[in-house]
């Protein structure tokens, strides 16, 4: 059996142990769809890591529409898309009722599988319950995203709380036309991996959960950096977001080793091809 079946097999049989409770989340791709996605990305994952992420870059960046495709659920709310995302958060409402989850971190294991596009969805569909107060932060601070794609323009950001320089009052920003409120990025300091691993990032989780009901951190990618580690060990739990016909096997077993795989709720499988017509899209 394909060693990416045998990891996440133990992630599950170890949630069940600790939990007692199903480990599935709806849109997680089955291990033999991972599998069968990373066979035909078999080509891919030959090349260096440094050049995968260097495509994975420059795919974004050439991409006009990456911007308005991270936050469809906001722009087309009764897209297609935009359902997927609130059946995920149906999953995760389900999981949440046999224990708590109150943070969640969103990772990838390289860049470019759509783990903003994730954050940010989730965050707008999970703000759209009334009764539900919701905190999307941007752990990215090296190419942080999340501001552009909600339009955001912060004068001040996580780095500024982390280091002293600003309150999380003044951080904290609303989207326009949304009760979901971000912790951006703006400064991006010298010292990124050691300001998430401070003492100071663990005071504020603590101070933001105590706050709002959810809080969702965009991370870095897993494998490029220790950030995603680091910031995930904050958390109740982590989603993986693993891009369909694209993200190599090995990287996805390399991720998943570097991950406390307790925390691991479920795969999100992005960029899969599915028939929207029956739904009017």
């Amino acid at each position: 059996m394909a060693k990416v079946y045998d990891a996440l097999r133990k992630a599950e049989e170890e949630r069940g142990r600790q939990a007692g409770m199903s480990p599935s989340i709806a849109g997680a791709p089955s291990t033999t769809d991972l599998v069968a996605g990373s066979r035909r990305a078999a080509s891919a994952h030959k090349q260096p890591f440094w050049e995968r992420w260097l495509r994975a870059m420059r795919r974004r960046s050439e991409d006009p529409n990456a911007v308005n495709k991270r936050r469809i659920a906001q722009l087309m709310p009764g897209s297609f898309v935009a359902e997927q995302f609130r059946t995920l958060r149906a999953r995760l409402d389900s999981l949440a009722a046999q224990r708590p989850i109150r943070s969640l971190a969103i990772t990838s294991a390289i860049q470019g599988e759509g783990k903003t596009t994730a954050a940010v969805n989730l965050a707008l569909v999970n703000s759209m319950n009334l009764e539900r107060r919701v905190l999307l932060v941007d752990c990215d601070l090296r190419y942080p995203k999340v501001h552009a794609a909600l339009g955001l323009r912060p004068e001040t950001g996580l780095a500024e709380v982390l280091v002293g320089d600003a309150s999380v009052d003044k951080a904290v920003c609303r989207v326009e036309g949304t009760s979901l409120d971000v912790l951006p990025v703006r400064m991006k300091p010298p010292n990124p991996s050691e300001l998430l691993a401070s003492a100071r990032m663990r005071n504020l989780m603590e101070e933001l959960v105590g706050r709002y009901d959810l809080v969702i951190l965009d991370t870095p990618s897993t494998l490029a950096l220790p950030d995603a580690k680091t910031v995930s060990e904050l958390t109740d739990g982590l989603v993986m977001v693993v891009r369909a016909d694209a993200t190599p096997q090995d990287d996805v077993e390399a991720a998943l080793d570097v991950l406390d795989r307790r925390r691991v709720l479920g795969l999100v499988l992005n960029g899969a091809r599915v028939d929207e017509g029956h739904y009017g899209y």
